[in-house]
């Protein structure tokens, strides 16, 4: 996933799956590259998620998965009698999409993206071949009587064979879901999702970015439990109310309710001093039972955050545009990345992003005006009024919310 950095600590997605090209970028020359890859509507085509817990938490796969699978591991091999110099660095099948990092070793005859839609070309025609062929497809399919052992499996007559079984009404849940999935199927010829960038990637760029992303992908089960298990905590919520503002949130939303309150706010300029005296009154207060209001943006302010959640105090963090656009096909699948999503699993952690409505606020727009002239008036200078679309207003704004929150 494609994310940059908000100034507030915290790595995030632009859009999930949006086309990220990097412009300018030569895609046969050598690189590192993570690649995401969706299943249509995010169908569990491959298999299950299993295990009693976050740490035992492991994918079960299917017969397909596993061939899709050992795709993966033999993808170098195949490739290299074409003249492609790859290796595979690490690689997981989640129930319903599929995690690839590959290195570029050498110069390649066609860009990287070939390499990744002949995969995915390839497991769709294994998927067409032997597992949604023969006459027992036809119910599903809609073209007469049987069951859904074509799309299933061909191993058994029932829903026992790729996608699994079950009994009683969850059964018929699958089964619902899997007729929905094989009209898609026999209408577009391809089990990946729709999406004209074909593939989500990230090249690996930064120092230490590679064994990150290698413990992100195996990290996957675990994170993908601890979703599961906790719905609430990661559902987005478009239109939170809070001290008379609109928000798109995330996390436990109880932390809104919570009696005592302050906030930081800190000077990009602020000494090293002042930030560590300024941490130390922040951590007195939470471990007093305080609940801590940040935007996060100033280096002060990100420090005090992160310490704050390495230390396990609850954080409501205000976000510049920290979400996925509404109607954005992938939005239900998104996830905080990294250490916040740690926190929110913890129910520590409440992101919000003011919608538009917030930023416009009267009331909001005096108190930023307010601040600016009286920063103005500290340095001696005349005041200017900035747009209301500006980085530096928004950011602003976003200071003077959590202050109206915390009353």
């Amino acid at each position: 996933m494609k994310q940059t950095d908000n100034g507030q600590g915290m790595r995030r997605p632009v859009d999930p799956m949006r086309h990220h090209r990097e412009n300018g970028w030569d895609y046969k020359g050598r690189a590192i590259y993570h690649f995401t890859l969706a299943v249509e509507e995010r169908y569990p085509l491959f298999g299950t998620l299993e295990g009693e817990s976050p740490e035992t938490a492991f994918v079960s796969l299917n017969p397909f998965g596993r061939r899709v699978c050992q795709m993966l591991c033999g993808l170098a091999q195949f490739y290299e009698g074409k003249g492609f110099a790859l290796k595979v660095l690490a690689q997981k099948v989640m129930p319903d999409h599929v995690h690839l990092v590959i290195q570029v070793l050498e110069p390649l005859p066609q860009s990287i993206g070939a390499v990744v839609r002949g995969f995915k070309s390839g497991c769709t025609k294994v998927y067409k071949e032997e597992y949604d062929s023969g006459e027992n497809a036809a119910g599903v399919h809609g073209k007469g009587e049987g069951n859904a052992a074509g799309v299933h499996g061909k191993e058994e007559g029932n829903a026992a064979g790729v996608h699994g079984n079950g009994e009683g009404n969850a059964a018929e849940v699958r089964e619902s879901a899997l007729v929905h999935f094989a009209r898609i199927f026999a209408s577009r010829g391809s089990i990946w999702q729709q999406d004209a960038a074909y593939y989500h990637e990230r090249i690996l760029h930064a120092p230490g970015q590679l064994r990150r992303m290698i413990d992100y992908v195996k990290d996957n089960p675990r994170r993908l439990w601890i979703k599961s298990h906790h719905p609430d905590l990661f559902r987005l919520h478009r239109r939170t109310e809070a001290a008379g503002l609109l928000f798109t949130s995330m996390g436990n939303h109880f932390l809104l309710d919570w009696p005592d309150k302050q906030v930081v706010e800190m000077s990009r300029s602020a000494r090293e001093e002042e930030v560590q005296e300024r941490l130390r009154e922040v951590l007195a207060a939470a471990h007093n039972g305080a609940v801590t209001y940040t935007a996060a943006i100033s280096k002060g302010e990100q420090l005090i955050a992160r310490t704050l959640r390495e230390q396990g105090y609850p954080l409501v963090v205000l976000l510049n545009d920290g979400f996925p656009k509404e109607g954005s096909p992938n939005e239900r699948y998104y996830k905080p990345g990294g250490v916040y999503f740690e926190a929110c699993s913890r129910g520590q952690l409440l992101l919000l992003e003011p919608t538009e409505q917030a930023f416009l606020d009267t009331g909001i727009q005096a108190a930023v005006e307010k601040t600016l002239r009286r920063k103005a008036e500290a340095r001696h200078y005349s005041y200017t009024p900035i747009p209301l679309t500006s980085q530096r207003y928004r950011f602003v704004a976003l200071n003077e919310m959590a202050k109206r929150m915390a009353q």
